[in-house]
This record gives structure tokens, sequence and C-alpha cells, in this order.
């Protein structure tokens, strides 16, 4: 169904592909007019004669391969009545995958004729070591199409030779449906107006908006694809700039009392006090966070670091800053548990400087208070009477600090440890305990890459502690491909052995609980993608007290067993009592045996590149090195396994962080998936695009230094307010 009017837009899709077509779209896809459907970008190009890699295909993804017929065979089925026709199609990498169908379908032998190429797409799985594809959707380019597609067979047919865009599709919806609605929407598809400004189109040699987006669909040429592509990436830079240079303008307009250092005051006798030098990184670090303190408008700051980089000392040093020139600070953390450790670790560092009011404490000494809600009601009602007063200097607590009636008498600093960002809500509950709005540190131990930062956290301004953790030992790590080379997962286990014997300690580390051992009789099934589900403390724990480890004293660790269970297991294992801990990532934070040198993880590939940073750190904790063997089935060549070689190769975790980022969709990273809505961030990545994401940022600097509320551009401002809506701005605040 087509229409002879200006298609806009708005228009509904029904108006314009049918209204079946039309519901698919909007069912599976969530695209329901014009302007979801032309902003719904190919995902990829594929070239006939160009290989598409069949052989990086992960077990379980959803794909569209561009690939030859090389063989086909029909064999009876054993279980049940019929034919089961096996095709095999190949690209030019010199990989394969079967494709099978059920019944007696005599008409796909003749149509998947070997040599012909065509699109086909479905969810990969695994039989017997071979990937497949089971009755896959497809069309072939050439002579005819599949599955009564003859009109796209035509469509396809004219891009024989050329790109052809491979959509992001559903099983109901398959790419080449989604390229032909394209094709009748672009017809008659009238472009809106331009939201970039003429003097940015020009000086960044950017396509207008029109041609962009006829062109990403439907390219005439590699260069004209790839001028199209580099528009619509700076649309999507450009609006998510301007919204975090907007928010970071309003906020430097605010005032805030300054808090410059005082001489002789109790950070200089904090420093004299260290029983060791700071990093050259914290000193830095401190005096940009000093100068920061030292203006009358507020700070907002984020400060990344590993575990063990120094980063408390970084923020008590600042929170000293701030006391000296008569305020107050507040340090969040996420639970009661962690604000207790903090509390916990000021006093021993500050010393006699914490204890003001106490027989020995020095003469300029403040008190440092915890907040929490457990507290009884005693001690919570003097802890509020010493904050309210303003002689606690320092308060640690969770984000129950800025409500419940806890009052201040001059909060002058907020630091804010945990990796989510401090929303809206938490700083206008801040702006009301003081007349000004105090300075905000936010502190994260997940290294994040440059681009994220610029990016997700652009309105603040960021520092990094680099430098490896101090008393460190170094931990090497080494992949285990457990399926092709068996032998080198008996040696794991003897190499775990020979560190026991040596007096040492070890963990085995799987990514489920389980239900208990598993039997002959009733063995686990294999889950959809045809591969075996994953392994399971409760099965592996036994299985290696009878077979590799035998004799050696094991314990069970996951987050099911009692607390006084779980607590009694990791103090026999700190204690020297247990030689091995068999657990699940419980341990991935907050244990600390300097002893265990080892840490053998099963089905490595079915954890985060994070996740085994943070799992990986638990060895080499003390004087010994450490030992981390990442253990798997994925296949050479394999994004899976590209990806523990990458986390073998490297500690760094800024390095890792980058790598994380490259495995991880954008939209994870910007925020789609969190906030739940479909978003038009589609094209531009964090990783590549750096240098595309730091230009735009300087054209939105000088913009919003011209029109800070875009009022002379109302096509930009609406513009923006379509890529990074309401939900999406309160993300990028959040994080």
């Amino acid at each position: 169904m087509t229409t002879s009017e200006p298609t806009t837009v708005d228009t509904p899709l029904k108006k314009l592909v049918g209204e079946k077509t039309a519901k698919a779209l909007a069912a599976h896809l969530d695209l329901h007019t014009a302007g979801d459907l032309v902003y719904h970008f190919p995902r990829r190009y594929d070239e006939r004669g160009e290989h598409t890699d069949i052989r990086s295909l992960d077990v379980g993804e959803q794909v569209t391969v561009l690939a030859q017929v090389q063989k086909t065979a029909v064999r009876p089925m054993r279980q049940r009545r019929g034919n089961l026709l096996e095709v095999t199609v190949g690209d030019d990498s010199g990989g394969v995958l079967t494709l099978t169908f059920f019944g007696n379908q005599a008409w796909r032998e003749r149509e998947l004729r070997p040599g012909r190429w065509g699109l086909f797409a479905g969810k990969v799985t695994e039989f017997r070591g071979k990937r497949q594809l089971n009755g896959p959707e497809y069309v072939m380019l050439g002579d005819g199409a599949a599955d009564g597609e003859a009109a796209v067979g035509e469509e396809v047919e004219e891009f024989a030779g050329a790109l052809i865009p491979v959509y992001p599709a559903a099983a109901a919806v398959p790419t080449w449906v989604i390229a032909r609605c394209v094709r009748v929407v672009l017809d008659t598809f009238t472009p809106p107006e331009d939201p970039l400004p003429t003097d940015v189109r020009s000086t960044r040699n950017l396509v207008g908006i029109g041609p962009a987006l006829h062109e990403i669909h439907r390219p005439s040429s590699k260069e004209a694809l790839y001028r199209a592509r580099r528009r619509l990436k700076w649309d999507e830079a450009f609006a998510v700039q301007l919204t975090l240079v907007q928010r970071k303008h309003r906020a430097a307009a605010w005032p805030a009392k300054a808090r410059p250092p005082r001489p002789g005051g109790l950070l200089e006798a904090f420093d004299a006090r260290l029983p060791y030098e700071l990093t050259s990184g914290q000193r830095t670090v401190g005096a940009e966070i000093a100068t920061d303190l030292a203006t009358a408008h507020p700070m907002h700051r984020l400060l990344q670091g590993e575990v063990g980089s120094g980063k408390t000392v970084v923020a008590l040093r600042a929170m000293l800053q701030v006391v000296d020139a008569g305020g107050q600070a507040a340090l969040l953390a996420p639970t009661e548990v962690l604000a207790a450790q903090h509390h916990r670790g000021i006093l021993d560092l500050l010393g006699p400087l914490g204890r003001a009011g106490e027989l020995g404490a020095a003469d300029d000494a403040t008190r440092v208070e915890l907040v929490t809600g457990s507290l009884g009601a005693a001690a919570r009602r003097r802890a509020l009477g010493e904050v309210a007063a303003g002689r606690a200097g320092i308060v640690l607590g969770t984000h129950a600090l800025l409500y419940e009636g806890v009052d201040f008498a001059d909060l002058g600093l907020v630091v804010v440890d945990e990796q989510h960002r401090f929303g809206v809500e938490q700083r206008d509950a801040l702006r009301a305990k003081a007349d000004q709005p105090p300075h905000v540190l936010v502190m994260t131990a997940t290294p994040i890459p440059r681009t994220v930062a610029m990016t997700v956290y652009g309105d603040l301004e960021v520092s990094a502690l680099t430098q490896l953790p101090q008393g460190r030992s170094p931990i090497a790590s080494h992949v285990v491909p457990a399926a092709e080379k068996p032998a080198f997962l008996d040696r794991a286990w003897r190499r775990l052995r020979e560190e026991v014997a040596a007096g040492h300690q070890a963990y085995v580390v799987c990514p489920r609980i389980g239900e208990g051992p598993a039997s002959e009789e009733e063995p686990p099934r294999e889950d959809d993608n045809g591969r075996r589900p994953p392994l399971a403390v409760t099965e592996v724990a036994p299985l290696l007290a009878d077979g590799p480890l035998h004799g050696l004293r094991i314990g069970v660790l996951h987050g099911k067993l009692p607390a006084d269970e779980k607590d009694a297991v990791m103090r026999a294992f700190a204690a020297g009592d247990l030689d091995v801990l068999v657990a699940t990532t419980v341990v991935e934070v907050g244990v600390n045996v300097p002893n265990a040198t080892v840490m053998i993880v099963l089905d490595a590939d079915r954890f985060g590149v994070s996740q085994l940073h943070q799992l990986r750190g638990r060895v080499g904790r003390g004087e010994a090195a450490g030992l981390c063997l990442l253990v798997s089935e994925a296949a050479e060549g394999s994004s899976a396994r590209e990806r523990l070689d990458a986390v073998a190769s490297t500690t760094d975790g800024f390095k890792l962080a980058e790598l994380d980022l490259e495995q991880r969709r954008e939209g994870d990273v910007l925020g789609a998936t969190q906030s739940g809505r479909r978003s038009h961030l589609r094209l531009l990545s964090l990783l590549r695009d750096a240098d595309l994401i730091r230009d735009a940022r300087a054209e939105a600097i000088a913009l919003v230094d011209d029109d800070p509320e875009l009022a002379r551009h109302p096509a930009l401002a609406a513009s923006v307010a379509a890529l990074v809506d309401e939900e999406r701005a309160e993300y990028l605040e959040k994080g």
C-alpha cells in the first residue's frame, strides 16, 4: 500500500505499508511512524563477494548472513516421520553454517541450489561442534525469492553486487521486509527541517539531513554511506553534548561557598602524620580538587581509580580542607556495611585528629560521626546533635543522610562513594541542607573509558588515579581451552595442587549455584542454544573432591547458604583451615585472603570483562604472585574467546574498560536499556568515534556560550528533545 501524499516523520506506517505489516513492525520492533522507520538504521551492510566472516558468529546470536550455498543433503529422520534437509552455506572467510529444515520440503532443495547466494536469518545454535541455523528465514539473490517474497527478490536483485542493508530485525519481521518498507517510505518522504546550524554543517563538512537519511538506507556508494553515517552520528553526539554542556553551564551559575586551604590546619597535620608518601597521581588529583574547592561555584568532579589506588585518602584530604575552612563534609556509601568500614578506616587514618572532645585528641581535632538506620535511638540522637551543632566535621552514612531529619550546621562537601551518578533528587535534597549548593565529589572503582566519561559524565570534571595499587603482587592470567586441549585443564588442577603444597590456597569459581550433584539418570539439559548449562558450585565441588583435588580440604560458598554458614566458611578459609574454596561470584568483592594465590574460573566466557577483572583481584594480595586461569570451551576465533584472551593479556583496568565498552551495545552505555525507552542513539560508538565526540563537544560549548537555552535554534532544540528525551536526560544526570 502506498500513498501519493508527501510523507513526514509523523505519518503513521499503516498508511504507507499496510495494516498487517504496520502491526508487525509496531509489535516486534516498536516502529509506528515513518520517522521511527527512517531512523531504524541498518546495523551493517553486506556485499556479494565480500565475506561476512561466519567464523565469528556466536552461539545464541540472532544473525543475518550473506552466504553462498555449497551443498545440500536429504536424509530420513530417526525419531519422527519425514526427511531432514541439510544445506551447507559458506562465505569467503572459509566459515560454514548448516541450515536445517524439517519435513518433506523438496521445493526448498530445488531453490537452495549450490552456487546461489542468499541472505539467511536465524538464531545460531550448535550441534556436535558445528554451528547451524534451524529453519532460518531467507531470501535468495538472483532468480527468484523464498517463501513467496517475489517482490522482495526483485528488490534485493537490484542490490546484487552493491551494498545490501541488514537491519536490526525480528523473527516475524526479517531484514528484507524492513528493507521493502523503507523503500516504500523513502519514495515519498519529506525530510524534516535540518536541525544543525548552517555554520556547524559548513565548518565540519557535514551533508544535509535529507541526503543522509536517504543514503544510509540506500547507499549509492561506500563514500556516500560514510558521509551519511558521519552526519547522523554527529546528530547523536551533538544532542548528548548539548544536554550535558547546558547542565554544566547552569551548574556553573550556582553560587557556592569557597573553601580555600588553611595554613597550619588539619590537612597539613594529617599529611605530616601519614606513614607513607602520596603517589604523584594522588598529589596531582588532590591539587585539582583543592583548586575547585577554593572557587565560589560548586565543584562537580568524578574521581576514578581501581580498588587500592588511594581514592579514600584523596577524598579525606578534600574533606579536611573543607573542615579547615569552617565547613562540614559528608561521605555517602551505598550500604551501611561500607559506611561502617569507611568510618573505621578514616578514624584509623586520622588518629587523634578525629577525636575532638576525647582524651588524647589533638588540639585542632574534629569529630567523625557515623549515622545509619541501625543506630539505637540514644546513639542516633547524640550523633545528630553533633552534626547539627557543627562539632562533627566529617559525617559518614548512606543516602539516608540527605533525608530523615539530618541537619548540618554548614555542609560544604559531599563525597559519593558508589558507581552510580548523583541524581536530581539527591542534588535537590543537598540544596535543602545548605544555604548554597555544596561541592560534590563522585568516586568510582570501575575505570571508565575517556569517551564514556566525556559522554555519560560530560557535566563533571574527571580525575583518574592510574597507578597500580600499592603492595600488590603481580597476577599472571591464562586462558585454558578445555574443549580443544583437555590436557591443559588437567595441568591446571595439578598447578593448583602445587600451590597448596607450597602452603598457599586457591579459589575455584563457577557461574551457577546448582541444586545438587547431577546424576547420570537425570543429566542437565542443554539450553536453547544447544549449550550445556553453566557449571554449578554444588555439582563441581564433589567432582573435584573425588577427582583432581582428592585429599585437599575443600569448602563451598554461595549466596544461598545461611549467613552464619557463609561466615563460618569464610573464617575457615581466611584462617587457613581450608585449601580450596569453590564459590560463585560472592567472592568478587570484599574478600581479602593474602595467602590465596590461585583462582580457576570455570566457564569463564559466561562472565563479563569487569567481573573477571574483579574476581582475579582476589589473588596476589600478599607477598606471593597470583595466578588466574580462565577455563572455557569457547571456540578459537569466537568473540567470547577473544574477550578472554584480552582479559588474560592485561591487568590494566582502563584497557579492560575499553574492551568492555567494545563488547557492549552502545545503547547500554548510553542508557537505552536502563531507561526502558527506545532511543535514536544508534550509530554513535563511544569507542570508535572519540574524535567526533570531542569535536561535537567543542561545538556544543561554543553554541551554549552564545545561546544557553537554544532560543535562537528551535529546530535544534526540538531535535535534542527527540534524541535525548526527559527520561534519558535524567539517566545522564544519574548515570
